[in-house]
């Protein structure tokens, strides 16, 4: 199984430059890294994509507004 870090995923989502729902993040996440992959992050592993996009949501890494969601490169952590 392949283990993603969640930077991968909001490198991804700010690369694309485009406002995200809910699935077509998913969408995405599945065509860049598989139906399979799980993530981590410092604090937690073994996520499925759903699992990451609400666990990003939560710790304010990725914004969902009116519009979509939205990662921005400044509430990235530098290691």
């Amino acid at each position: 199984m392949n283990e993603i870090h969640g930077h991968e995923v909001m490198q991804m989502m700010i690369d694309a430059n485009k406002t995200y729902s809910r699935t077509s993040l998913r969408s995405d996440i599945y065509d860049k890294f598989g139906v399979d992959a799980t993530f981590y992050t410092c604090s937690a592993s073994g996520m499925s994509a759903d699992e990451l996009i609400k666990f990003l949501e939560n710790k304010g890494k990725v914004v969902f507004n009116s519009y979509g969601y939205i990662a921005e490169e400044v509430v990235m952590c530098n290691h």
